[in-house]
């Protein structure tokens, strides 16, 4: 995939060029690099030098590779911890996954799509998409429309129009107007759900994360694969799966927000 030319000056290319690396499944040398970037070769090299000097990338002299670099994981483990929800929500998720035996997710939503910014593994650990640190989409996954469902119109409208509306699986919800109804029955329900969307055999059952006074805080989710459970049997988990987002809502609150002494 190649990176836009943007207009958003050194800063904006740099960050393209940690993204390109991000992206990739292992180290990656300057030719490919170069293959996909819209940048000259000199302008190219002077950035990947700033970034390793800056221990945002690292360079392998060996190997010839760029990977990313330990400042940029050191950054990424405070962005975290100063979460106003993650660290908050630990030991609720914790206690959820002991609970269930199977995988919790916690996700927030940045420009219409899911970040997850934690996960329990399940007992017996299945192999899915979601890992804290990554981005999945809103309009396909559990956690996605238990946020959009709790958004403002002005929001929900943004949101929408924010979607690929891809077609992961024969499950996935493909345009808008078929997404409105179902977070018309999420809003009524309660919970969400993953009928198979995004991935075959996974399935899940979310819930919204509301703050009584900014509204729709993320979403936590408990995952499962059709092999160990029915859809239908996932409302089981229901009353304990609102009772940790509403625990989580209170904790975050309370750090956020914290009482006034008279």
């Amino acid at each position: 995939m190649n990176i836009d030319a943007r207009s958003d000056g050194t800063v904006g290319k740099a960050l393209d060029l940690l993204d390109l690396v991000a992206r990739h499944a292992a180290p990656m040398r300057f030719s490919d690099i170069q293959a996909q970037s819209p940048h000259p070769k000199a302008t190219l090299h002077r950035l990947l030098q700033t970034l390793v000097s800056q221990g945002m990338l690292s360079y392998d002299h060996d190997a010839h590779t760029y990977a990313l670099g330990l400042r940029l994981v050191q950054l990424a483990h405070k962005a975290w911890s100063q979460s106003s929800l993650a660290p908050h929500a630990r030991p609720h998720v914790d206690a959820l996954a002991r609970l269930t035996g199977e995988t919790v997710h916690l996700a927030q939503m940045v420009s219409g799509q899911v970040l997850y910014i934690d996960k329990r593994n399940a007992r017996d650990p299945v192999e899915m998409f979601s890992q804290a640190g990554k981005v999945g989409p809103g309009y396909c996954t559990g956690v996605g429309k238990a946020i959009l469902a709790h958004l403002g119109e002005a929001e929900l409208n943004m949101a929408i129009a924010q979607q690929s509306f891809h077609r992961f699986t024969p499950n996935t919800l493909t345009d808008a107007a078929l997404l409105r109804r179902d977070l018309d029955r999420v809003r009524d329900e309660g919970v969400a759900f993953d009928r198979e969307e995004h991935e075959p055999g996974i399935v899940c059952i979310a819930a919204p994360i509301l703050s009584d006074r900014v509204g729709v805080l993320g979403a936590l989710s408990i995952t499962t694969t059709t092999a160990r459970h029915a859809l239908d049997g996932l409302v089981r988990w229901k009353p304990a799966l609102q009772t940790t987002a509403r625990d989580i809502a209170k904790a975050a609150e309370a750090w956020r927000f914290p009482a006034q002494t008279q």
